[in-house]
């Protein structure tokens, strides 16, 4: 096995993923005699990037369309949709990035970057509410349906009483209508190194404490409650399960897995699975097929629910990622194809994207409602909308990249004039 040498510890490297916005000459991994993860850095991993992207552009075609361009996304033919996508791959680039500071400086080096990533969060959450919120406001007073969109986005509370709902703003308990995920990412990213830290005592500790967790919460009905009387739509209590599942990988788990994903029989089994799955949500859009489910199985399987993240949501996640991963294999040659690269550079800046998108989403949906589009429109504002968000990742890139050419030259600078 090839490694490396870090402070005269040897460290293994050569993981199915790659560490994401690392320079190339870096290799770090965790020594194999204690109970800690293997990381393998080196240069990006674009399939993060790609299948985050992938996720950005279906969430926001979810949510500009939620009844024509729905059926071009994922969401209605299986159990999950791109919020699973979205949280295992956060989750999985999480322990990739500051994995590295808690493992090679410690827990408080570790926690202070990761909590800098929380405020960042939070504070594009907020950014995020005041621009929505001004979007909600001007569509009520120049529509002739003003309470449709107060109602539709869930903000009626808001405008009654701003003052004493604008507290429960920055308590996270009130959000509009699609501002559900950034809270969760607040609130999972901000017990990443007490997870980190778990996996530092035994590699398997975190998985196995969220599965507890996650047993507990369905069983105790586990919730946070939102202003005035109700709950999260992602319960973190149980979402957690997958956020974990994604540090677990990143940290020895993918290779660990690698011989079962590799196995034929699990590909076959990945597919029945789908197969069932679009075969069940097919009675959603077809009533009388239901019929012909027998009823212990309805009895069984139903509710499937979200907010909990219910199990079959669960697998059909792990069905996809199992057939994802056997066409989408490590160093695929597509994915230095310029047809993937708009996905690649979303995924790459996924929180301007996101926020980018659920604004975008708002607007395009109200101009939407207001002209009772066909569906030529609703394809051309969900085209628009997608190269919307690539040129502003295609800005965010050009200026990283600008910028870290000015850094590099300040640092050569001194040296240059010495």
């Amino acid at each position: 096995m090839s490694g490396c040498y870090l402070r005269g510890i040897r460290f293994p490297l050569g993981a199915d993923w790659i560490s994401q916005g690392a320079p190339e000459s870096e290799s770090i991994a965790v020594a194999a005699s204690t109970p800690m993860p293997t990381f393998a850095l080196g240069r990006r991993e674009l399939r993060l990037d790609l299948f985050r992207g992938l996720a950005l552009w279906l969430i926001y075609i979810d949510h500009v369309s939620p009844d024509r361009l729905t059926w071009f996304t994922i969401r209605n033919y299986g159990f999950s949709d791109a919020a699973e996508i979205f949280v295992f791959i956060s989750g999985f680039t999480a322990a990739l990035v500051y994995g590295r500071a808690t493992f090679e400086f410690g827990i408080l080096i570790g926690a202070a970057r990761v909590l800098r990533r929380v405020w960042q969060i939070y504070a594009a959450h907020l950014l995020l509410f005041v621009f929505l919120i001004a979007e909600i406001a001007f569509v009520t007073t120049i529509s002739d349906k003003p309470s449709f969109y107060i109602q539709e986005m869930e903000v009626g509370e808001f405008f009654r009483q701003p003052d004493v709902e604008m507290i429960q703003v920055l308590l996270m308990r009130f959000r509009p209508l699609n501002m559900d995920v950034l809270p969760l990412y607040v609130v999972l990213m901000a017990f990443l190194p007490l997870i980190l830290q778990c996996s530092r005592w035994h590699r398997d500790l975190p998985l196995v404490l969220a599965a507890g967790l996650y047993i507990l919460t369905l069983h105790y009905d586990l919730h946070l409650s939102t202003f005035p009387d109700g709950f999260w739509s992602f319960n973190p209590y149980a979402w957690q399960l997958l956020f974990v599942f994604g540090v677990w990988c990143a940290l020895g788990g993918a290779q660990r897995l690698s011989p079962v994903l590799k196995f034929s029989p699990t590909f076959w089994v990945a597919i029945a699975y789908l197969g069932a799955a679009f075969s069940l949500t097919l009675t959603w859009h077809f009533p009388f097929l239901e019929r012909l489910l027998p009823g212990w199985l309805v009895r069984l399987i139903y509710p499937i629910d979200k907010t909990d993240l219910d199990i079959l949501r669960f697998a059909h996640f792990l069905a996809l990622a199992v057939v994802a991963l056997r066409f989408v294999p490590g160093g695929w040659a597509g994915l230095k194809s310029p047809w993937v690269q708009p996905l690649i550079l979303c995924g790459q800046h996924s929180l301007q994207i996101f926020a980018l998108g659920v604004a975008l989403s708002f607007s395009g949906y109200a101009l939407l409602t207001e002209t009772n589009a066909g569906v030529g429109l609703h394809v051309i504002v969900g085209v628009i909308g997608i190269l919307i968000l690539y040129g502003v990742a295609g800005t965010c890139a050009w200026y990283r990249s600008k910028m870290s050419s000015l850094a590099r030259a300040e640092a050569i600078s001194p040296t240059l004039t010495a």
